[in-house]
């Protein structure tokens, strides 16, 4: 008798957010023609509440579509989805200020057609290569994943995307390519934190981020291209952003723009403006407090109020532990957070 052992971050059946619901939510959104996602989202109030039906609000163009994805292992892990309208309104997006409902405000102009994605370094085979060429050159894919901020909240995100590792092989990596660096797009008429340093948090830009090689091609690893079988919104990243689920979000890098292999560890934002918060490794540990708080545990945002959200343990690498734990074996993991 052949017995499945569930994984540590998978929910009992009764749990899960059904199949139904899902689509349901979607037909509602297509016979509303999409309006439902176009409204704006009100600034986070004391209670906590986010309306996208408020009828004093004026709607917005929303330019998200629909996006075809293959279903994958990742499909359904027994995770109870976050609304997506918290997704869409509760984002860290500096380049479009720093609280979490400005980026939906201030990048809904923001333009993502044509995008370009540069891959060099220690390649070889350097190439570009258009945003709508990686839609019909790498296999897209639905993964539901856990996703963790830094600042003790966590989702449960059906994004879109791709294995990293799949556009990387494309450039025919050298041997000596150890890490890989990546850069936001830097554009200050359009990103105004670029601009501003009050806006944008006293960030140098453009924002850069890196992965070991061996992070990179772990197939957990993926580019997302879009969530809730829709291309992303601006606040969300797009068209472009990394998603590593066993780390910490700030790792996840948003309208990615450039990707180079490099045989030395390349600089991170976060890590540069504070080192001692903010390390390279960034993976989830309970066992490693932020300097200001715990991360013992977590406010997962589901249904309901915000505020009121279910608190639960964090797990170590954010559930992932199983197949990603051997790529630090050995490592003094909080001394390399």
């Amino acid at each position: 008798m052949l017995i499945k052992s569930p994984k540590q971050w998978e929910l009992k059946e009764n749990q899960t957010t059904s199949e139904s619901h899902y689509q349901n939510r979607r037909d509602v959104l297509k016979k509303l023609g999409l309006v439902a996602a176009t409204l704006p989202f009100a600034q986070q109030s004391q209670a906590g509440l986010f309306d996208l039906f408020d009828s004093k609000k004026t709607a917005t163009v929303d330019r998200r579509v629909p996006l075809a994805a293959k279903s994958s292992p990742y499909s359904n892990r027994g995770l109870n989805l976050t609304p997506e309208k918290k997704v869409l309104s509760y984002n860290n997006f500096y380049e479009f200020g720093t609280d979490k409902a400005s980026p939906a405000e201030l990048a809904a102009n923001f333009k993502t057609n044509p995008w370009q994605v540069k891959i060099d370094g220690y390649v070889n085979k350097p190439f570009t290569i258009d945003f709508e060429d990686i839609l019909k050159k790498l296999v897209i894919e639905e993964r539901i994943y856990r996703f963790r901020c830094v600042e003790a909240w966590s989702m449960n995100i059906p994004w879109i995307g791709f294995r990293l590792g799949d556009l990387l092989k494309m450039a025919d990596p050298q041997s000596k390519a150890k890490y890989v660096a990546m850069q936001t797009l830097y554009d200050p008429e359009q990103m105004p934190g670029q601009k501003s340093r009050r806006i944008g948090g006293g960030i140098d830009y453009p924002y850069v981020e890196g992965l070991t090689i061996e992070e990179a091609m772990n197939p957990l690893t993926i580019i997302a291209v879009g969530l809730y079988g829709k291309t992303l919104a601006p606040q969300n990243g797009a068209p472009l952003r990394l998603v590593v689920p066993w780390k910490y979000g700030f790792k996840s890098i948003k309208s990615i723009v450039r990707m180079s292999l490099t045989g030395v560890q390349p600089p991170t934002t976060w890590n540069k403006l504070a080192a001692r918060e903010y390390g390279f490794y960034a993976n989830v540990n309970p066992n490693v407090d932020h300097p200001r708080w715990s991360q013992g545990s977590e406010r997962f945002i589901g249904e309901g109020n915000l505020f009121s959200s279910t608190r639960q343990k964090t797990l170590m690498f954010n559930g992932y532990g199983s197949e990603v734990a051997d790529l630090y074996k050995g490592m003094d993991l909080a001394r390399n957070y």
